[in-house]
């Protein structure tokens, strides 16, 4: 099997909820995804997916990843998408960085190695370990009302973890856990200030928010302010956004102290390298969230093998997107059911892209 062709389709995906905020005054209602189409020489297809949050959430963009993919696929016609390893050695000898391009062309290829074999991704990734999976869904920053409500809401869905979004004001960050907490008692919550507050503020925070029994995620941008806050707090720390090698990895362990890993697709160049770091967090016992910065139908299928070959024991929760979003573009992807998830068990990712509804590609190469 060899690739003869790459086709890039964009389209937009809408909040289903209305307006998606985080700290600082990060907010959209819709994002731009990239989809990729990887045309193999036996006539197969392989999909992937590449939405990054905006410019202002991790150093990706919706221009930057197209025009790396659009340097990083002529050097893959001709490769075997088999040979993962070998697509990641010719994509790092073309681009240092760029995970999100990376990403996009690393998950076309596992859904184009699982069909030459006619086994899912999850096969590949060593086997299913858990058939399905509760999953969460974030909480927009907004007042500590319109969060209540928002959990009263998806609870009656059978969502029973949340992360809820903070980041700004400590105090009133802290009057936010309190009406999600109190909204819904048994639910289990991560306060995710997605490194929006500065060091201080982070103190303040974590003290204010000690007596709820609740994860903090990546309270500051950097590691070694994280750092300060764990030595100094009492609720567990999830690692997300600053760690994205395996020395990251050790130092939010022996460093930070975090218990906790958000694993996400396109931060680490897609599912091999993403696997890799799951299983080396697994290794040192850590718990870990399987998912990605945002996206549809092909993401959630991607999200949802790693999230199903995940140990059953450290999988503190994973995102299905395509239920945060009003737009489909495939048939058979996975959809949550009573709160829950599970992987899809047919060849590849195991979805079905209606390629005639995205138009036009927006490039090709062949």
């Amino acid at each position: 099997m060899r690739i003869k062709a790459c086709q890039v389709y964009a389209y937009t995906l809408s909040y289903a909820h209305g307006d998606y905020v985080m700290s600082g005054g990060r907010a959209a209602q819709t994002q731009e995804s990239t989809l990729v189409r990887l045309l193999a020489d036996n006539g197969e297809e392989g999909w992937g997916e590449i939405a990054p949050l905006a410019g202002t959430y991790l150093p990706n963009f919706v221009g930057g990843a197209r025009a790396a993919i659009n340097e990083l696929a002529p050097e893959l016609i001709g490769a075997d998408p088999r040979n993962i390893s070998n697509i990641h050695r010719i994509m790092d000898g073309v681009l240092l960085g760029q995970s999100g391009a990376k990403s996009v062309l690393d998950i076309a290829c596992w859904d184009l190695f699982g069909k030459s074999l006619g086994v899912p991704v999850s096969t590949l990734l060593g086997g299913v370990l858990q058939p399905d999976f509760a999953l969460y869904e974030a909480i927009p920053l907004g007042s500590p009302e319109s969060m209540a409500d928002f959990v009263k809401a998806r609870s009656k869905a059978g969502i029973k973890k949340y992360q809820v979004k903070v980041g700004n004001d400590p105090y009133e960050d802290a009057e936010r856990v309190r009406s999600v907490v109190e909204a819904n008692p048994t639910a289990l919550c991560v306060a995710d200030s997605n490194g929006g507050w500065n060091l201080q503020n982070a103190l303040i925070a974590s003290r204010e928010m000690k007596e709820f029994r609740m994860y903090l995620e990546q309270p500051c941008r950097e590691s070694p302010d994280c750092a300060i806050v764990a030595k100094k707090s009492e609720m567990p720390i999830v690692m997300d956004e600053s760690i994205v090698s395996a020395s990251d990895l050790f130092y939010a362990k022996y460093e930070i102290g975090a218990g906790s890993l958000n694993v996400k697709l396109s931060r680490f160049g897609g599912l091999m390298p993403a696997a890799r770091i799951r299983d080396l967090a697994q290794g040192l016992g850590m718990s870990v969230t399987i998912e990605d910065t945002w996206g549809g139908d092909v993401t959630t299928a991607a999200v949802s093998h790693l999230a199903a070959t995940t140990r059953p024991d450290l999988l503190l929760s994973t995102s299905f997107f395509n239920d945060w979003t009003n737009e489909h573009v495939a048939t058979e992807a996975p959809r949550s059911k009573n709160g829950r998830g599970s992987a899809p068990t047919a060849p590849g990712l195991g979805v079905k892209v209606d390629a005639k509804s995205l138009g036009k590609p927006i490039f090709e190469i062949v």
